[in-house]
């Protein structure tokens, strides 16, 4: 008597490494330790380090509830309103690339969804490019342009003697590049650094992208949640938009608006003309049909409402400047810890020359282990800590266990 065994047809299928920053969340879960704090993903936590609802999004879903709203297809390109509010928030109301009509602007899932789609349309329509990426940059890029298959290369960004920015190497591999390559730029509040080019550094690279002919590729998750401003935090995009550039941008509301798991963003094609937006569009809408169809409407809605009312809209920036700005006390409460405890003299000022919720401590990554080995302090291997899941209370833990980290692991 034989016994048949049943080979899986799936057993050339090999286990996949945990994602180098949700796989944090789920380490942080498995911690029993009390003191154990989880710096690595980029959500926004009150002092009491909760997830926060913003009360304009709750008052803006209760309008959508009180007018009996459907749940029928949205078309390919998303909700009209969301898309008219998103792009004017984005570049201006009374922007020319607005009122002439240049911008295609497709509803994304979110910034993740909305850059896939654009590296879609790099690959069918520009297939010899090549996309240049910052070193270091959010760890999903690479895999964006990888599974999208456009080559990319990166170009110098940190300075690890400074810690901060490596303008001249920037600026120089920008240049070396082919000539028509797409520059993916962090508009405000650079991941993982939280370094940003000044604005004189802004106009120095226009320059050399303008010279390159290359195309800007801009990626803005943090319009509003960096400085607590929505237009200054879309200085970078504007200044190109300016001086005459087709460009991508790719929109995410996951922070400003604490919209994480509804996945509300966009893509924006700025074109030349009018026309060649209208052809864009239109193939942004071919790419997204076979992806997923069509994009879910309630986040879209929310952003309408939120943005569309001017009642609504001028709550929520002061709900925005609120969270900005309990980053920046935190921010500051880290720093003046870090240099009050720290006897070695290194100067730890970095950390307030940073914007938004993340910090680049510089910590390598024998010494982000030690973070968490000994610490409980759970954070990305590359340095990367998360401000926006850090209280006051625990800054000065946190101070003990940076100080530790970099002075006893080499």
């Amino acid at each position: 008597m034989t016994v048949s065994v049943n080979v899986s047809r799936f057993e050339g299928v090999t286990m996949a490494p945990p994602d180098p920053i949700l796989g944090v969340s789920e380490a942080f879960r498995a911690d029993t330790n009390d003191l154990k704090l989880n710096l690595g993903v980029g959500a926004y936590r009150t002092e009491e380090l909760q997830p926060y609802v913003l009360n304009v999004v709750k008052k803006a879903e209760k309008l959508m509830l009180e007018r009996g709203e459907n749940k029928e297809y949205l078309p390919i390109e998303g909700l009209a309103a969301f898309n008219k509010v998103t792009a004017e928030l984005l570049f201006g109301a009374d922007n020319s690339v607005i009122q002439e009509g240049r911008v295609a602007t497709i509803q994304g899932l979110s910034g993740t969804g909305s850059l896939r789609l654009a590296a879609a349309f790099i690959q069918r329509y520009f297939p010899d490019a090549k996309a240049l990426i910052s070193s270091p940059t959010w760890g999903n890029h690479k895999n964006i342009f990888n599974d999208a298959r456009v080559p990319w290369s990166e170009y110098r960004y940190f300075d690890p003697r400074t810690v901060g920015l490596d303008f001249d190497g920037m600026v120089a591999d920008i240049k070396a590049a082919p000539d028509g390559s797409f520059v993916l730029l962090h508009g405000c509040a650079h991941n993982p650094t939280g370094i940003d080019p000044t604005p004189e550094q802004w106009e120095k690279i226009a320059d050399v992208i303008q010279e390159k002919n290359h195309i800007p590729f801009f990626d803005v998750a943090y319009q509003g949640f960096a400085s607590g401003s929505l237009d200054a935090d879309a200085y970078s995009i504007r200044l190109f938009v300016s001086r005459g550039f087709e460009l991508l941008v790719a929109q995410s509301y996951s922070k400003n608006l604490g919209l994480y798991a509804e996945r509300i963003g966009a893509i924006n094609v700025v074109c030349s003309s009018s026309d060649a937006g209208t052809r864009v569009k239109s193939q942004l809408k071919r790419l997204a049909r076979p992806m997923y169809s069509n994009p879910p409407v309630h986040g879209a809605r929310i952003v309408a409402n939120v943005v569309g009312d001017p009642n609504l809209f001028n709550e929520w920036k002061q709900e925005m400047e609120l969270m900005a700005g309990r980053i920046k006390n935190v921010r500051r409460r880290l720093y003046e810890n870090l240099s009050q405890k720290d006897k070695s003299g290194k100067d730890w000022s970095f950390v307030l020359k940073q914007i938004g919720m993340f910090s680049y401590t510089g910590l390598h990554k024998a010494q982000s282990d030690h973070m968490t080995d000994k610490w409980h302090i759970y954070m990305t291997k590359d340095g990367r800590i998360s401000l926006a899941g850090l209280s006051l209370s625990k800054c000065e833990y946190l101070a003990d266990a940076i100080i530790d980290s970099f002075h006893n692991v080499n």
